[in-house]
């Protein structure tokens, strides 16, 4: 084991990517750092990702995964050689980031059990396998944490102030991200115009759509358009009175921000992909089926989530405007 001269454990951490499994990771990092005396801490990540880590006090260095120009993956593969390593923690568990954990010669690597990884062929890397028994993912990764030393575990989401982008309301209002990785996983935007509708006729309260810039997609009535980079994004869900959101980033982030509203879920679990804490209230069809299918048209489970519905949970999350 490497011991630098002020008798600290070096420990990299890789989690490339994406929004909501870096969110979900933020606690097991935190907890590593905060068991290891003076322990520095390197975190790998891709660089559209680094924002959500700006002034994490858990990581002492980002390393940015760069292959945005000729060079880049060279460059990111010399710093991560840069510095010994007494330990690497792969949280994604695929074989692009075991095989970063591994060519960073720690003395150690730590992941999940083949049984639990996306790809299977990533446990090959792997020193250490721990097999979690835990639901959500927050407390997967934990307890993978926890395998790897971390004996005082944190459940703290430490996110940066974020800083304005675009026009949002000067007074309250509610906030959405429609979009997701898997369209099957979005609730359609008609329902968005119904609620928006409701929100502003009954509560005075505007609802607010978030998209990258550069995203399009349909106006919808009643509604306000606000585009954003991850920058923006963290400084409205700071700044929203409530959520509403489906199982992406953004939702995570209210998540982690323990911001009130609603969770709307259909084909994904919400016991382990659901949102972590307890201020969002989450709302499926009955007849919801877990599948993970990552479809290319709107789960029906997801169209049979009825606008009022969310109204009236929403109406509960606002209580104190009402």
């Amino acid at each position: 084991m490497f011991i630098d001269g002020k008798g600290s454990t070096r420990i990299l951490v890789v989690r490339l990517g994406a929004m909501g499994d870096i969110l979900h990771a933020l606690p097991a990092v935190a907890s590593l750092k905060h068991s290891y005396r003076n322990a520095r801490l390197t975190w790998v990540v891709k660089p559209q990702w680094a924002p959500l880590l700006e002034g994490n006090p858990f990581v002492d260095r980002i390393l940015l995964l760069r292959r945005d120009f000729p060079g880049g993956l060279y460059r990111s593969w010399r710093d991560l050689r840069s510095e010994p390593y007494d330990f690497a923690v792969d949280f994604q568990g695929l074989l692009q980031s075991a095989t970063l954990a591994s060519a960073a010669h720690p003395d150690r690597v730590f992941g999940f059990h083949q049984s639990q990884l996306r790809e299977r062929a990533a446990g090959i890397f792997y020193s250490v396998k721990t097999l979690s028994t835990s639901a959500h993912v927050v407390d997967r990764n934990l307890d993978l944490a926890a395998a790897a030393g971390a004996a005082s575990l944190l459940h703290t989401f430490p996110l940066p102030p974020g800083s304005p982008e675009g026009q949002l309301p000067e007074g309250d209002f509610v906030l959405a991200s429609p979009l997701a990785g898997w369209r099957s996983k979005q609730w359609p935007l008609e329902h968005y115009a119904a609620l928006a509708t409701r929100l502003r006729s009954q509560l005075g309260v505007p609802l607010v759509l978030n998209a990258p810039p550069g995203a399009s997609y349909p106006q919808v009535p009643a509604a306000l358009l606000h585009c954003s980079g991850l920058r923006g994004l963290i400084h409205a869900t700071r700044r929203a009175a409530a959520v509403v959101g489906v199982d992406s980033g953004p939702l995570h982030m209210a998540a982690a921000l323990a911001k009130p509203g609603v969770a709307l879920f259909g084909p994904t679990d919400p016991a382990r992909n659901g949102p972590y804490g307890g201020t969002l209230r989450v709302l499926r069809s009955p007849g919801a089926v877990t599948t993970y299918k990552r479809g290319s048209v709107i789960d029906e489970s997801m169209r049979q989530i009825d606008p009022d519905t969310v109204f009236e949970a929403l109406k509960t999350a606002l209580g104190c405007l009402v």
